[in-house]
């Protein structure tokens, strides 16, 4: 039997919302986006089946007794373990991205738990990782090599969401305080923030902008786009979308030998490395935009066992 038995069709706005995050920003394969879409129309289902309305689940008066039950009903289903435990991944998921959104005000799925082979923490690359990718656009002749460097490396140095680098809310040259090294982006939410970018950084973004990106607006010749305030820009002179980012990071991984890697790994990896560093939770939670810090706590788990590492490599007893 497949991992996605049937498609239920789901009418949740919330939980829609969360489907399109998984697409664009986390990249997540159609197979794997149909798997939450079912076990999440699944835990929809359950949650409206006593309501007097089909249009969704009140996400803001569930209680975590609610979702307690729905956790212990799916043990006793004869679902196979793996199974539970995916299920219940994937309501964990939905509830952090909805606390992060400010549609539940509470962690409701901390008490939910499902055994399972190891635990799944995000892809982080290393710094030698990072080194490499990025060196990997110098390959590319300007002006995409230069845009593709200023573009992948404004992610990492930033954290910033794919959503918020490119597309209709992506950076514009208006965003960008180089002077002073800061960038300016418009995250969920409609919540602008502020985020310091490193010398090195303002040099990439001074280059694409002199050299490469007039080159490329050109490429639209007359049409009406030609004149979008986007910061990165395609081949043919249009604003960057999100899609065109991830074909991007993907071939440049593939070039660099990282292995799988998707834009929101580059966030998840200025996350870490910033921890690594020394900075504070509280610090990071700003610079990534999080509505609340059990969002960005996911990091420490991560940090966690680099010091572990850190530990046994360098204490004489370990």
């Amino acid at each position: 039997m497949s991992t996605v038995d049937s498609l239920r069709p789901i009418s949740d706005q919330q939980v829609d919302a969360f489907l399109g995050h998984l697409r664009a920003e986390r990249a997540l394969s159609p197979n794997t986006i149909d798997a939450y879409r079912n076990d999440l129309a699944q835990l929809v289902e359950t949650l409206t089946k006593d309501a007097s309305s089909r249009n969704g689940v009140a996400w803001g008066t569930l209680d975590v007794k609610a979702v307690e039950e729905y956790g212990v009903s799916l043990q006793s289903m004869g679902y196979a373990q793996s199974t539970v435990a995916r299920k219940t991944g994937a309501i964990r998921s939905l509830l952090r991205f909805l606390l992060e959104e400010g549609i539940i005000q509470q962690n409701l799925a901390e008490d939910l738990r499902a055994r399972r082979p190891g635990r799944s923490l995000p892809t982080v690359l290393s710094e030698d990782e990072v080194v490499a990718l990025l060196q990997a656009t110098n390959a590319t002749p300007a002006p995409a090599g230069l845009r593709d460097r200023a573009m992948l490396e404004l992610a990492y140095a930033a954290g910033l969401r794919v959503s918020e680098v490119v597309g209709e809310l992506g950076i514009t040259e208006a965003d960008l305080d180089l002077e002073r090294g800061w960038v300016r982006c418009m995250g969920k939410g409609a919540k602008e923030r502020q985020v310091p970018i490193y010398p090195g950084m303002v040099d990439v973004l001074q280059r694409y902008i002199k050299d490469a990106r007039p080159a490329l607006r050109a490429k639209a010749g007359n049409r009406r786009a030609a004149g979008a305030p986007a910061l990165f820009l395609n081949n043919r002179g249009l604003p960057l979308t999100r899609q065109g980012f991830w074909l991007i990071l993907k071939r440049y991984a593939v070039k660099a030998d990282i292995g799988k890697v998707s834009p929101h790994t580059l966030r998840h990896t200025f996350a870490t490395h910033l921890l690594k560093g020394g900075a504070s939770l509280r610090h990071v939670q700003v610079m990534l935009g999080h509505a609340n810090i059990a969002t960005t706590q996911i990091y420490t788990h991560l940090s966690d066992d680099y010091v572990r590492q850190v530990f046994d490599s360098a204490h004489p007893r370990a």
